[in-house]
């Protein structure tokens, strides 16, 4: 690994730092199991002073979603769950679902399974009133909030049975949908362990790694290392703290919440999800500690998505990658516009915070912001190429 070239990402973060485009940062690069480059920048949070350290806490926002895949098959380890399983065996809200088609709402031919979840392909929606699927779960998540502003939060299970009562957006397997799949799998979890997700988490991954600063809400004792989420204002032109929140996400992540959602819900510091991370890489386990085995993670790291399902995978930054487990799979370096390496996987979160994993360089990159929207997908490509050239 070329140091001096890994340190040209520290312009490229600082010039966006002195451009206001984001307040701060961190990134650290692993490779071959250590810890190559790892690096903070700018301020946590501006009004209160807070700066950049390595154990900031952060909003994962969807890099949630790469704990609970890896939760999802340690379950399926356990022999309590399988792939094939459908959701309606766990969530009675997924029984007797309707489909829109042509406009009209008629029975669905096919259940979703856990499979299908996993993928995205159950035709699931977030809220999201510019197509008609998502209307319906826009209006449903709208209520949520109302009975969370009365006083009356609904759990991660109570959800997930909302979640299946909407109309999906089109027959299951027949499609992709970025979706609450992943906060749906989490309520799963717990009826057949009969744990919250939270505790789930804690006892079968958080607590064997290490990863003592991870949960679905930050502790009052915690929060002086809490990061700001910004927002971009265009009145003012500058950004501002967000004082909003979204996809059943609760109490601005400072309060322990009824919904702990599996697709949105975690917060974590680079030092805890590097631990994460390393298991992935490397067979399952870290520092002895197994979590998942050797074929679960094969399954987790290959594209699922068959060539009609990704005509609707169509986002700008997945060019070059197939998806399963609910994690992108490069499957084309060319098509990425970008350097890589085919098999690299993970994902990423709202706020602009990226996972890459890449087992044929045993290379691993965690990059952090708290901006809503994050700051372009440009940004990571840069920040890729300065790493992979640097190999």
């Amino acid at each position: 690994m070329n140091y001096n070239t890994l340190k040209k990402a520290d312009e490229v973060i600082k010039s966006k730092i002195d451009g206001d485009e984001i307040k701060g940062a961190s990134l650290c690069v692993i490779h071959k199991g250590d810890t190559v480059y790892f690096r903070q920048f700018g301020m946590a949070d501006v009004e209160r002073n807070i700066p950049m350290t390595e154990d900031s806490i952060f909003r994962c926002y969807s890099m949630t979603k790469t704990i609970t895949s890896a939760a999802v098959m340690t379950v399926v380890e356990k022999g309590l769950l399988s792939l094939s399983d459908t959701a309606d065996m766990y969530l009675p809200g997924f029984r007797d679902q309707k489909v829109l088609k042509d406009g009209e709402l008629v029975p669905v031919v096919n259940k979703v399974t856990i499979q299908n979840l996993l993928d995205m392909t159950a035709g699931v929606t977030y809220p999201d009133a510019s197509f008609p699927a998502g209307t319906y779960m826009q209006n449903m998540i709208d209520r949520y909030y109302a009975d969370l502003e009365a006083g009356k939060p609904t759990t991660t299970y109570d959800l997930a049975n909302r979640i299946g009562q909407q109309p999906l957006e089109f027959e299951p397997g027949e499609g992709w949908r970025y979706s609450f799949c992943a906060d749906v799998l989490g309520a799963i979890i717990e009826v057949v362990t009969g744990k919250t997700y939270g505790e789930y988490l804690k006892e079968t991954i958080f607590e064997p790694l290490g990863m003592v600063d991870t949960d679905f809400y930050v502790p009052e004792d915690k929060q002086n290392r809490f990061m700001e989420n910004y927002e971009y204002k265009p009145e003012s032109g500058k950004l501002e703290p967000c004082t909003w929140q979204h996809l059943g996400l609760s109490y601005m992540h400072k309060k322990k919440p009824a919904f702990e959602s599996g697709g949105a819900g975690l917060v974590s510091t680079v030092g805890d999800y590097s631990r994460f991370v390393q298991m992935m890489m490397h067979g399952g386990s870290y520092h002895g500690v197994r979590i998942l085995g050797r074929k679960s993670l094969e399954h987790m790291t290959m594209n699922h998505l068959t060539p009609q399902q990704l005509k609707m995978y169509d986002w700008e930054s997945l060019r070059g990658y197939g998806y399963g487990d609910l994690m992108r799979q490069m499957t084309d370096v060319p098509a990425s516009y970008g350097l890589g390496s085919v098999g690299e996987f993970g994902w990423d979160g709202w706020l602009g915070s990226y996972v890459a994993m890449d087992p044929a360089e045993d290379l691993a990159i965690i990059y952090v912001i708290q901006k809503c929207g994050g700051n372009g997908y440009r940004d990571v490509q840069v920040l890729r190429n300065i790493i992979y050239s640097a190999l």
